[in-house]
Formats: C-alpha cells, sequence, structure tokens
C-alpha cells in the first residue's frame, strides 16, 4: 500500500524543474491501518455490496424486489436462519446485535495520509514515478536512485548502462526502491535522471526528497554479579506509536559466557500443548511508551580456561530484536555490545567448593577450599588461617588441629584443592567467617572468605 509524498521542493529546485521535461514523483509503500467509523454503531449490510444507496428505503419498486431476491440468496428458506432480525435500514443500523459492533470498525482498511515516521531497523520501500509533462518525447533517460545519509552514500537503482529508450509526452517510468534503515538521524532520497529532451539536448535533473529517522524502542540494562554468577536486565521501551508484537529478543553472549534466560513460573491453569509450544504468542509493548523487562543469568562457560577467564575483556554480548506492528511490519535491531561491571582483578582467588551437608557439635569436618593462580606467574608459598574477629565477637566454628595450613607454590593459571578441618562449638544455624590467606614471600595478606553459613546439629 502506499501513502502520498510528493516531497515537495525548495523554490530554488521548483524553479529548476520548470526547465526539465520530466520530474520524480515519490510514495512511500506502506500498510494500511484499522480506522473506527465516527459513526460508531452503523452496521454492515451485505446486500450493500450487490445494490445501491436506496434500494433498502427508495420507492422504486424494481430495487425492492432485487433486494429481495438478494434477500434470498443470502439466507435461504432451508437455512435455520431465515431471517434476519430489523428490517436494515440506516435507521434500524444504530442498534448494537453483536459485541464486536462495539469496535466500531468498518470492515474497510485506511491508507497513510502522510510520508509518516520511519524507524531504526524497517525496511524503506518506496513507489517512484518519473513522469514526462511536456509535449516532447524524453529519450535515452539515465535513471540513478541513492540514499544519503550524514555517514554514506547507497545506490538503490541505477540504469546507466541499460537507460530507458524513452518516456513518451504524458507517459511515466514506474520503479520501486528498499532500503533496510540502519542509521539515525537525517536521510535523503536523491533521484537524478540524464536524458535527451525534444530539442535533443543532453540535460540532468536532480531531486532529493528527504526524510528523518527515529528510535523505535530502547534498551536500557542493569548487570550485577553475585560471586561467580552475573545477572543481566534488560528494560524494553516502546517509543513507536503503534504496538509492537516482540517475535524475538536474544541475547548472545561472548564466547566466555553462557546465558540462560530467568521466567516467571507459570500459572497452574495454563494448558501446555506441542501446539502451544510451537505457536508461542508474542510478547506486546503497547504504544507510547510500553515497557517490558526480560532477566539472564551469565555463567562462565564451561569450555574456557583459567587463562581466558582471566584475559577476556569485559563484553558480555548484545541482544538480538526482532518485532511486527499491527499489521505485520517487521523491524529489527542489534544492540551494542553489553559490558560487565568493571571488578578490580585479583592474581589469586580463594573460594569454597564443598562443604558437609550435616555437620554434628563438637565433630570434626572437611571444608573443601580451591586456590586460583590468575597471574602468568607462579605465586606462592601461602598460609591458610583463621582471622580473629575484628569486634572480638565469639566464634563457633573453628579450625581443628593445627591453626595454619601451609600451601606449596602454584603454577601460572593453575588450581590447587584442598581441606580445612573445623569444629562446630554450637548448635543451629552458624556461619564460618575469617579464612584468610597470607602470601609468604609477598607478605601480602588477602581479604578474608565470604562467610558460609552452617547448620550444626546436635547427635
Amino acid at each position: 500500500m502506499a501513502s502520498p509524498y510528493t516531497g515537495a521542493p525548495p523554490p530554488a529546485q521548483a524553479l529548476l524543474q520548470q526547465n526539465h521535461s520530466l520530474a520524480f514523483r515519490v510514495m512511500r509503500l506502506s500498510r494500511p491501518s484499522l480506522q473506527p467509523d465516527q459513526a460508531a454503531a452503523l452496521r454492515f449490510d451485505p446486500r450493500d455490496v450487490f445494490l445501491p444507496e436506496d434500494a433498502l428505503t427508495g420507492p422504486d419498486p424494481s430495487a425492492a424486489d432485487a433486494a429481495a431476491f438478494v434477500q434470498g440468496l443470502l439466507h435461504p428458506l432451508d437455512s435455520p436462519a431465515t431471517t434476519v432480525p430489523g428490517d436494515f435500514t440506516f435507521r434500524d443500523r444504530f442498534l448494537l446485535r453483536d459485541p464486536v459492533d462495539a469496535l466500531a470498525l468498518p470492515g474497510l482498511l485506511v491508507l497513510p495520509q502522510s510520508f509518516g515516521a520511519i524507524y531504526l531497523g524497517e525496511t524503506f520501500c518506496s513507489y517512484i514515478s518519473i513522469n514526462n509533462s511536456s509535449s516532447f518525447e524524453a529519450r535515452d533517460v539515465a535513471i540513478k536512485a541513492e540514499i544519503q545519509t550524514e555517514r554514506q552514500r547507497i545506490l538503490l537503482l541505477d540504469t546507466s548502462k541499460a537507460p530507458v529508450e524513452s518516456i513518451r509526452s504524458g507517459g511515466r517510468y514506474d520503479f520501486i526502491v528498499e532500503h533496510d534503515v540502519k542509521e539515525l538521524g537525517a536521510h535523503t532520497l536523491v533521484c537524478t535522471a540524464l536524458y535527451n529532451d525534444g530539442d535533443g539536448e543532453r540535460k540532468y535533473l536532480p531531486q532529493f526528497f528527504k526524510f528523518t529517522v527515529s528510535n523505535p524502542l530502547s534498551v536500557r540494562t542493569k548487570v550485577r554479579t553475585i560471586k561467580d554468577t552475573t545477572y543481566l536486565e534488560a528494560c524494553i521501551e516502546n517509543h513507536t506509536k503503534s504496538n509492537l508484537y516482540m517475535d524475538q529478543v536474544d541475547f548472545e553472549p561472548s564466547q566466555q559466557w553462557a546465558a540462560t534466560r530467568l521466567e516467571a513460573d507459570e500459572h497452574p491453569s495454563t494448558v501446555k500443548s506441542i501446539i502451544g509450544d510451537l505457536c508461542k504468542q508474542p510478547i506486546l509493548i503497547r504504544a507510547g511508551g510500553g515497557i517490558y523487562n526480560y532477566l539472564y543469568q551469565l555463567r562462565p562457560s564451561s569450555g574456557e580456561s583459567g587463562q581466558t577467564k582471566a584475559e577476556g575483556s569485559s563484553i558480555l554480548g548484545k541482544f538480538q530484536i526482532t518485532w511486527r506492528t499491527n499489521l505485520g511490519e517487521p523491524g529489527r535491531l542489534q544492540t551494542q555490545n553489553i559490558h560487565s561491571t568493571p571488578t578490580a582483578s585479583k592474581d589469586v582467588d580463594l573460594r569454597a567448593v564443598k562443604v558437609p551437608p550435616v555437620i554434628f557439635l563438637e565433630r570434626p569436618f572437611m571444608v573443601n577450599l580451591c586456590l586460583t593462580n590468575q597471574s602468568d606467574k607462579t605465586v606462592g608459598p601461602f598460609e591458610v588461617f583463621l582471622a580473629p574477629s575484628v569486634l572480638d565477637e565469639e566464634k563457633y566454628v573453628l579450625v581443628n588441629g593445627l591453626q595454619k595450613l601451609v600451601l606449596p607454590l602454584v603454577e601460572a593459571f593453575e588450581s590447587i584443592n584442598f581441606d580445612l578441618s573445623m569444629v562446630a562449638t554450637q548448635v543451629g544455624v552458624q556461619k564460618i567467617s575469617g579464612i584468610t590467606l597470607y602470601a609468604v614471600q609477598e607478605k601480602k595478606l588477602y581479604e578474608p572468605l565470604s562467610d558460609i553459613e552452617i547448620f550444626v546439629d546436635a547427635e
């Protein structure tokens, strides 16, 4: 479908076109829209397709007979619905007989009456006609159409190698161009023609049609890191004047990450079926500021080595977003790379790997720990001990046996696992706190390990 747009030229360009036989006319090809009727309750009668306006109310007997004949075709005598309530005059049609009548949709589609808004990610499609308004024939017409942006110039059509032989007086040559919109801001559709006029003079006709590309949606992200897990929240907001139906919102993680989308649990009444899984209903983001939130869980991919993780960039990945409007016009966007929250890099990392699920009072248990060298050089040796409480609080989980555990050298990007023997002196929920790492040669004291909660049971 097309919307009228002639791209009114500036005065200087209009004066230039007066000396030319040819002129360009441009219409944007876009889909129509559903337009509610002002006469909200005016009902549609199938007989309107076959009969004139006054067939139902006019005094002409032949028209009345034709109306009865069409009525018989639409509702045969052997049909369950032999009669239609009401006389179907225009007076009777203002009565609502079905809930759908309140929608005030006349069953017609309305073409856009202006050039309309063009959004990033859409496909700009235009119908271009070059008309010969002179009394002479234009010959050897070489036509060129380009899209010019602030960054580049894109060729859409060029007939220089095979020019149009002639455009007769009053005739025209039509063509359609398409362009995937990938830049914001001002755009110019440049149409040019090089032709021979009636006097055999070679003339050059340029015309310019300007439009602006806007952003259809915005993507706001938040990144939170909890231990080894990173959570990415994305909020998508609709800036257009029509509803957007999201076909796809996929997060493509970088090589060192694996992503999983987290969704709310479905209501128990939701019926699951194979068809429902295949024909998944798109997510609706309403016009004029509607939003929808997505949550992703990111973990380091299992195939990555320690060196890759340590030296990897802060890039988490990017979003691939596709959508459709009310009548199915598609759009697609790809976001820029999303970066993680910068954190201070550590040359070594100490973390708890395994804690016994059942711990009894005053019985020794083992806590399995892992020390990882995240640098490109050999480090160590180390000492592991339980640091005293800063606030002189009494600790109910203590080291059992030697108070300092000595660890050997650790090669570059390697890890060692070891066990620390501990004992609990109080039942209930307790914390293992203050496990500290100390580099002997560098005389460097690292931050204590995060507290670990355990439950101590009596025998």
